[in-house]
């Protein structure tokens, strides 16, 4: 920051008196704005003067040479054409990006409402006109404490301190955040107010959850239900910023419950990791697939793999071999935690133990999408990943016509229609559903799971049948990929929700079960989510609906209401 700065008068008039602080901003000299001409007539003047006055210059000189005439002695034109020169070069530096015109300090800050804010090179500065309150950032304060702090807020925008060690070097990740969010501000010229910084534990994240925090998002989080699962009541925490989708999930909820409830089945629960590796000839690499599947080795292999937690329990080695190259896929038990880390470090204890049996095997990588983490894949739709649940409840009818205001045959024509022939057509994988996924991020997010594993979590495919005169609805679920323990589980706003659902932290009676009961929550949610949807859209109120609770009117001007 330098120490000069000047105040700009605020404009005031006899029609409006409110406009008594004037945002102001000048706008920050450039090359281009030599001539009051358009950029690509300017460069054209500008780099013609500077070609002819050289050769001019140059062939005036040649001529006094010959002649013995000194150099320094120059005519009229000559001066003319030195002008035109250095005007021209100055220019041409100054559209380069050199800075070669030399500002006063007074010019490159100026005053908002009272409060300054650095318009200098860096930042879009506009032409001096009246701000309106909803166009701009709101004036920042900043959240700095001490004379240290903006020192500190200097080295790191001069690349002194980088901004990634400033917890380690300062040992308070609050001021840390501080005082990087300050510097980003000052680096872009962006204000990140409306961003909170207050009222969250640093601590909690550091080297586990995020880096380089400068804040942090608030999401609102609904309650939906109760959601009657296996004869348990659940209040489903959902945090979410789309209208409705609480609303439809609770409904959804309202008529399983009435109908006496849902049941859900755990159909496997096994986290995946496949490395690739490497082996001179195809032979070598079949040699070592026979090697992993031989039931004669897996005892042994299993209390390698064993060794790296006290959770882990491998459970199966499915192998592919593309070439001379091999995909081998571990599965395993995890316990309460999703289990990334603890099945990769598992693998690791594995493939040092069939190094030393084959040393010619080269690991190329630990993880190589035969996985398959965070996309959508045919052999996580087949083979599952994670939590395989399928969930099934029975509607009466009278229930279909009062509450969802359908009937049961609409919705058994529209889900063979859309989320069959529908995604079918698509050429959905995994996705034969209405919005699986809306209600599995919702959840993830309450809770603390990882939300890019919402990609192959929401694989599930919704199946809706008559009974009688009643309807039965199922969906089934092979990738759910939850924990109860880890990651984000241990944030306080996400431990909460996990203690709502009565899942918090790990069992230590039966390992495993709570991070179990979260995905059964999550396929119960999901199966409510998939009801009330296509109940909205067999009856026609989806349009409606959304219209009603998805549209804000707040802050939007009357052209924009006619458009609605």
């Amino acid at each position: 920051m330098e120490d000069l700065r000047r105040r700009l008068p605020t404009k005031k008039n006899d029609d409006d008196e409110e406009i008594s602080n004037v945002a102001v901003a000048l706008p920050p000299r450039k090359a281009s704005d030599a001539l009051p001409l358009p950029l690509y007539l300017t460069n054209t003047f500008f780099l013609a003067l500077f070609f002819a006055t050289v050769y001019f210059l140059l062939s005036r000189w040649r001529e006094k040479i010959r002649n013995s005439t000194p150099l320094h002695v120059v005519d009229l034109s000559e001066i003319c054409s030195l002008i035109g020169f250095v005007a021209s070069f100055i220019y041409l530096l100054g559209f380069c990006g050199i800075d070669f015109i030399f500002r006063s300090s007074s010019d490159d800050d100026v005053w908002v409402n009272d409060g300054m804010i650095p318009c200098g090179q860096s930042l879009d500065c506009r032409e001096i006109l009246p701000i309106k309150p909803n166009s701009v950032d709101p004036p920042r304060v900043s959240d700095l404490d001490s004379v240290e702090d903006e020192e500190i807020v200097k080295s790191v925008i001069d690349g002194t301190i980088p901004s990634y060690t400033l917890e380690t070097k300062l040992g308070d990740c609050k001021r840390a955040a501080a005082i990087r969010r300050e510097a980003v501000q000052r680096i872009t010229g962006k204000s990140l107010t409306g961003l909170p910084l207050e009222g969250f534990d640093y601590n909690s994240i550091l080297g586990q959850c995020c880096e380089m925090p400068v804040g942090y998002v608030q999401i609102p989080v609904g309650i939906a239900g109760p959601l009657l699962l296996d004869r348990i009541e659940y209040s489903v925490p959902m945090a979410t910023t789309e209208g409705c989708l609480v609303a439809s999930t609770n409904r959804g909820f309202k008529a399983i419950h009435l109908s006496g409830g849902a049941f859900s089945v755990l159909m496997k629960d096994a986290m995946t990791r496949a490395p690739v590796v490497r082996f001179p000839s195809a032979r070598r690499a079949a040699l070592v697939m026979f090697y992993l599947q031989d039931p004669a080795n897996f005892e042994r292999l299993s209390l390698i793999f064993n060794k790296s937690s006290r959770f882990a329990r491998l459970q199966s080695i499915t192998c592919k071999i593309a070439g001379r190259n091999l995909y081998p896929r571990f599965a395993c038990s995890t316990g309460d935690a999703m289990g990334m880390n603890m099945v990769s470090k598992g693998v690791q204890n594995v493939l040092d133990f069939v190094k030393s049996e084959f040393p010619d095997m080269d690991v190329i990588g630990i993880s190589w999408n035969y996985c398959s983490d965070k996309k959508a894949s045919a052999v996580n739709w087949i083979e599952g990943r994670g939590k395989h649940v399928v969930c099934e409840a029975f509607i009466k009818a009278e229930i279909v016509e009062k509450v969802l205001k359908t009937s049961v045959e609409a919705l058994v024509e529209l889900n063979t229609l859309k989320n069959l022939a529908g995604s079918a057509m698509a050429g959905s994988l995994g996705g034969f559903n209405a919005h699986a996924s809306n209600i599995v991020s919702a959840v993830f997010i309450a809770t603390g799971q990882d939300p890019a594993q919402n990609v192959e979590s929401s694989h599930c495919i919704t199946l809706i049948e008559a009974e009688g005169n009643d309807l039965h609805i199922s969906v089934s679920m092979p990738c759910i990929e939850v924990g109860t323990v880890g990651g984000g589980t241990q944030l306080a706003s996400q431990s909460a929700c996990l203690n709502l659902l009565g899942v918090k932290g790990s069992n230590n009676e039966e390992p495993g079960s709570n991070a179990q009961q979260l995905a059964r929550i999550v396929a119960g949610s999901v199966l409510a989510g998939e009801l009330s949807l296509m109940s909205a859209i067999a009856a026609g109120q989806l349009v409606k609906s959304h219209m009603k609770y998805n549209r804000s009117s707040r802050d939007i001007g009357p052209s924009s209401q006619v458009n609605r």
